[in-house]
């Protein structure tokens, strides 16, 4: 391949690599879900005036009369619901009953515990639940067989996870955020179609050596944590297209590493790692682009 041509492939592939990689986790999924071109309701008082047939639910940075937050679970359509800085720490009554939801997203609300009878959500797609009060994962998560992404953040306090989250045979993305895990999460390396992993402030002074147990992961954000470094296995996740090991303790990886022959991006920022091993990463993966 001309060196120009391979360049210029290499450079798209380092533009494609950072646009999932930092504005991924951030970026507003609530578009995503629901019919295409479907209304946003943003007002219940206008909407119990006249009722009518809506999807899209997006209660944002309002307070919302307790009347009227407990009749949302009667507008049966729901799909996409989204809410912040509401005040609330309870879901509405007859949660249970929206069984067509498939987005649900809180943030900013002091909910003690995951919504209760989750056997009745089988169609979510997405769960985010951030800045709560929730101490624990229950294991009727398990009950979700069709998400595809979850993402808790913001209790700093402990998380407890579930055994049952390897019956999540459909998960791609979990993000896990300001929050205190065991320092090796193992049942999150037991979810065999994660493609997205994100571990930030979470307690995490090591990982698992199963990475045969992740045979989909691509992005692995490890940030912020105690680690002093990788498993020797990590060779084994051969589809990892980008790592993210910032603000760790990291000062050598293991030659394994250099089994990754899709890794195009190493991201090592706040590690103490010495300038030998900065250049033995280098020869190791000629192909990435490593960031000190």
């Amino acid at each position: 391949m001309p060196a120009k041509k391979h360049s210029f492939l290499l450079a798209t592939v380092i533009l494609v690599a950072q646009f999932i990689y930092q504005p991924f986790k951030a970026q507003d999924e609530f578009n995503k879900y629901g019919p295409m071109g479907s209304e946003v309701c943003k007002d219940l008082k206008e909407y119990f005036k006249a009722p009518k047939k809506i999807y899209k639910l997006d209660l944002s940075y309002q307070t919302i009369d307790p009347k009227l937050y407990e009749k949302i679970s009667s507008i049966s359509d729901l799909q996409v619901i989204k809410l912040s800085g509401n005040g609330v720490n309870e879901y509405p009554k007859n949660f249970e009953k929206l069984i067509n939801l498939v987005y649900f997203a809180s943030y900013n609300n002091k909910f003690t515990a995951f919504p209760s009878s989750l056997k009745s959500f089988y169609t979510l797609h997405h769960l985010e639940l951030q800045h709560t009060a929730i101490d624990s994962i229950p294991a009727e998560i398990a009950y979700l067989s069709r998400l595809h992404t979850l993402r808790f953040s913001n209790t700093d306090d402990t998380l407890k996870l579930p055994t049952t989250l390897r019956f999540l045979k459909n998960l791609k993305e979990l993000s896990l955020e300001n929050c205190v895990l065991d320092s090796m999460p193992k049942e999150i390396f037991k979810i065999n179609s994660l493609q997205y992993l994100f571990l930030s402030a979470t307690n995490t002074f090591y990982l698992s050596r199963h990475f045969e147990n992740l045979p989909k992961l691509e992005v692995m954000v490890i940030e912020n944590n105690g680690l002093t470094g990788l498993p020797f296995e990590i060779y084994k996740a051969q589809k990892l297209r980008i790592i993210s090991l910032r603000g760790n303790k990291i000062s050598r990886l293991p030659d394994s590493i250099s089994q990754l022959e899709n890794l195009t991006l190493l991201d090592l920022r706040g590690n103490p790692m010495p300038a030998d091993e900065i250049e033995k990463l280098r020869a190791l993966l000629p192909g990435c682009e490593i960031r000190f």
